[in-house]
């Protein structure tokens, strides 16, 4: 130990030199917007693609079973949006067919542990993703995007305790919520679902699709817990979610071509009244 401080008192204008660089070096990226944006895309860069050679390692193991999980989502999402253009206009069986598309990225970096987690993917600008499209996995609802660079994506998870999901019970509620206590990355809770519903245990939770961002009926989770006090207006449920988020290895970006129309109307609709 006293050969340590000797070594240090030795070199201290080395060291107080270093220290004086790093707190230059730290309120220059504070206090400069320029600097500060591209210290922050280089690191970023630098740290999705270790993340990317990290998980290209990974899949190499699990090839086998990636690709067959892969090949049996692509048939799932080929027959939802069939089963949504089986209407009796052929016009609307054309717009229900290319409304949506999906562009399959894979996932180099997910949290679950936290209070609001986030997943990156390995498609970016460059590939036609941009922010608040909505993504799905192997089982169902994953999150939306929230940044986009050119080559990286940044998912708002449904494991994030401000994000919600207009939702639906089968056959029984068409509008309700979904959110995340920030609890058990297993279950969220079930909002906004009026008592006079008979809601039973085992009923599927699905997308509702009054918003432009995922396809009606997509899968969310199963009810496994049922609530309500004599006093309360709506119930406390729980459910189960389809999707494991700790094994999410790929999920699939849904491209809304008719979400630019719809914003813009419902927009000038509003500024109208």
């Amino acid at each position: 130990m006293q050969r340590l401080f000797k070594f240090i008192y030795q070199y201290r204008s080395f060291f107080t030199f270093i220290t004086l660089e790093i707190l230059c070096f730290f309120l220059i990226i504070q206090n400069n917007r320029f600097q500060s944006a591209s210290f922050f895309n280089s690191t970023n860069f630098v740290s999705a693609s270790i993340l990317n050679l990290t998980t290209d390692i990974q899949d190499y193991f699990y090839l086998d079973e990636v690709n067959q999980r892969l090949a049996e989502e692509n048939a799932r999402l080929q027959k939802l949006i069939e089963d949504q253009a089986i209407v009796d206009s052929t016009a609307i069986k054309i717009d229900s067919v290319y409304q949506f598309k999906f562009i399959t990225a894979r996932v180099i970096n997910n949290a679950t542990k936290w209070q609001n987690n986030s997943l990156t993917i390995d498609k970016g600008l460059m590939d036609g993703i941009e922010r608040e499209m909505g993504v799905l996995g192997s089982g169902g609802v994953v999150g939306k995007v929230r940044y986009a660079s050119n080559r990286y994506g940044v998912l708002t998870s449904l494991l994030h305790s401000k994000f919600t999901v207009s939702s639906r019970i089968k056959n029984k509620v068409e509008l309700c919520t979904t959110e995340w206590d920030g609890v058990d990355p297993g279950y969220v809770q079930i909002r906004f679902v009026p008592r006079h519903h008979v809601i039973e245990i085992g009923d599927s939770v699905l997308t509702s699709g009054y918003n432009a961002i995922f396809p009606k009926d997509i899968p969310i989770g199963v009810i496994t817990d049922i609530n309500i006090s004599p006093e309360e207006t709506f119930y406390s449920i729980t459910a189960k979610l389809v999707n494991d988020f700790s094994t999410l290895s790929y999920v699939h970006v849904v491209v809304n071509r008719f979400k630019i129309e719809k914003d813009s109307i419902e927009s000038l609709i509003i500024s109208n009244e």
